[in-house]
């Protein structure tokens, strides 16, 4: 208990001396600064992983184990719980496009043992999305996987890239409005030369709709490399770490597997919390918020921030 009260003494006497910047910074928060997740007025609600000094995922924490800051300032947590038992609602966005042909078959085998390792019958459900040209629903929502799998199955590539548009279409149209968590993965090498939308319109269509994307890059698997990958690895590296997912990038068509496997991982892992901001300010202006660990080497990863209710301006 001693440590817990050092620990929060630290954190007032840093209050105190006017630091408007949290205390604890971290490579997510200075990459990805304007993170946002949904709000009310008087209600924040972040979902978050924590994992050890190790990489290995961390769970059976308690509220009492974080301090919640807001533009650095503590937060009351009013509710805490462990998210891993709330419907999954899953979309798998696979590009289809000319240039990852090379690797289709791989990423088709990855995503089969991964829906039958994660959908619980009458729990979970997910739909699948092929994009190229124009995206595509090639199998809609279901909970059994080898409904999935057939689907995954047929699907053949050729054409050109409209990620954007896919991500945007699957936050918006499939996910918003389903009860749960909204999921989606999206196997691709980040490239886009076909869609109506940009990586900011994609991205906002999933920050608005509450989706956790995560990312898996062909761009570095074994094969006929087509183009320098670093681009479209930086655009599946954005719609990922904005919105409290992570990006893959495999060296190897086994690594897959284990991509898939740590999104289980972190599925299964996932905690929640909310607070009633101190600021009730309807300004619309961007709130940092840091999720500190009293344990020394846990660290948090989750959407960093949110935009404030903007009052009407009737």
């Amino acid at each position: 208990m001693r440590w817990k009260l050092v620990f929060l003494g630290f954190f007032a006497l840093y209050l105190g001396a006017g630091a408007q910047q949290p205390a604890v910074q971290t490579k997510a928060v200075e990459d990805h600064v304007e993170q946002t997740l949904s709000v009310s007025v008087d209600r924040v609600n972040v979902l978050f992983t924590v994992a050890s000094k190790g990489g290995r995922l961390v769970t059976g924490l308690t509220k009492d184990d974080f301090v919640v800051l807001e533009d650095g300032k503590p937060q009351t947590i009013s509710n805490f719980s462990k998210e891993g038992n709330l419907p999954l609602n899953i979309g798998l966005l696979i590009d289809t496009s000319g240039s990852v042909w090379n690797k289709l078959r791989f990423e088709r085998e990855a995503a089969v043992k991964f829906f039958y390792s994660i959908l619980r019958p009458g729990q979970d459900k997910a739909f699948v999305m092929a994009f190229d040209t124009k995206a595509s629903i090639l199998q809609d929502y279901t909970d059994k996987p080898e409904i999935l799998e057939r689907a995954i199955k047929h699907m053949i590539a050729g054409g050109s890239t409209s990620l954007y548009d896919a991500v945007s279409e699957a936050a918006i149209r499939k996910l918003g409005n389903q009860a749960g968590r909204h999921v989606l993965i999206v196997i691709s090498d980040g490239f886009d030369n076909a869609s109506h939308s940009d990586l900011a319109g994609a991205l906002e269509a999933a920050q608005k709709n509450d989706v956790i994307i995560y990312a898996i890059s062909t761009n570095r698997i074994e094969g006929l490399l087509l183009q320098d990958p670093d681009a479209g690895d930086s655009n599946l590296a954005q719609l990922s770490g904005e919105t409290g997912g992570y990006a893959f990038f495999p060296k190897h068509l086994e690594d897959l597997s284990h991509a898939f496997r740590r999104i289980g991982e972190d599925l299964r892992s996932q905690y929640s919390l909310a607070y009633g901001p101190t600021n009730t300010s309807r300004d619309g202006t961007f709130r940092l918020i840091e999720i500190v660990p009293f344990r020394k080497g846990y660290k948090v990863h989750s959407r960093h921030g949110y935009f404030a209710p903007q009052r009407s301006s009737r």
